[in-house]
């Protein structure tokens, strides 16, 4: 099937566990991952990244902790619902919380519902600021429309392996490709991180073309592209995003 790169937003769209550059948020980057400030940083960030079977993802570490949180977003099933919330699992199995708040809206496809609406086994889009595998949902659409994108398949998910002779397991090594086209002035950590309906929109771009991880920020680039970071999968660590929100690339 011929790979398309261009998808619309209406739908559903997510991924590295290892930490890009800082963006412009005027947040300081620590430069240990053993030390105490970036251990407290990472207890803030929601906590380790862990797949359904409770294996954690990378070194247990919340990615990203150089970077305060920002509005992203994932897709998943949903496994529980509680009174605050509920949890859900990615289509690469990583274990995802999502916390509402009073201001959360609900949709349901174009309608709007609310949060009674969902239940366990429902396959929902939520979008709002995301910490680690923690995300305060802004909003939540139940049964987002769209189907599977062409490129949804090309998501390669971490994969745990029996470590040698330690007795430990292991992560994959991280994929590194380029696919369709990378903007020219693009570099790692490049961007100013946006939120709002302009975050929303790139956001729900990237997870229909890429499920499975988590969008942890969104940057708008100075030629009004955007840069989208993902977390959780071993590729992509970022999409591109064009000015009209279709998807142009990924590394």
């Amino acid at each position: 099937m011929k790979k398309i790169f261009a998808v619309t937003a209406m739908g559903i769209c997510l991924a590295s566990l290892v930490a890009c550059s800082s963006l412009n948020t005027n947040t300081p980057a620590s430069n240990s991952s053993s030390s105490p400030q970036t251990q407290q940083q990472t207890q803030k960030n929601g906590g380790p990244m862990k797949t359904q079977d409770g294996s954690v993802v990378g070194n247990g570490q919340a990615p990203n902790a150089r970077s305060a949180p920002a509005q992203g977003g994932a897709s998943g099933t949903v496994d529980s619902v509680s009174t605050s919330g509920f949890t859900m699992t990615t289509s690469t199995g990583l274990q995802v919380t999502v916390n509402e708040t009073s201001s959360t809206t609900y949709m349901k496809g174009t309608s709007s519902t609310s949060a009674n609406a969902i239940a366990k086994g429902d396959f929902v889009l939520a979008l709002g600021t995301a910490n680690g595998p923690t995300i305060e949902a802004s909003q939540v659409i139940l049964t987002p429309p769209g189907g599977q994108s062409a490129t949804a398949s090309e998501v390669i998910p971490f994969v745990k392996k029996q470590g040698q002779g330690n007795g430990q397991d292991q992560d994959q090594a991280t994929t590194t490709k380029s696919v369709g086209q990378i903007p020219a002035d693009y570099s790692e950590g490049s961007g100013t991180i946006v939120s709002g309906i302009e975050a929303d929109k790139v956001t729900e771009a990237v997870l229909y073309a890429y499920p499975g991880g988590v969008v942890n920020r969104v940057a708008k680039m100075s030629d009004g592209e955007y840069n989208v970071h993902i977390m959780g999968v071993s590729w992509p660590h970022h999409v591109f995003v064009s000015a009209d929100f279709k998807v142009v690339g990924a590394n």
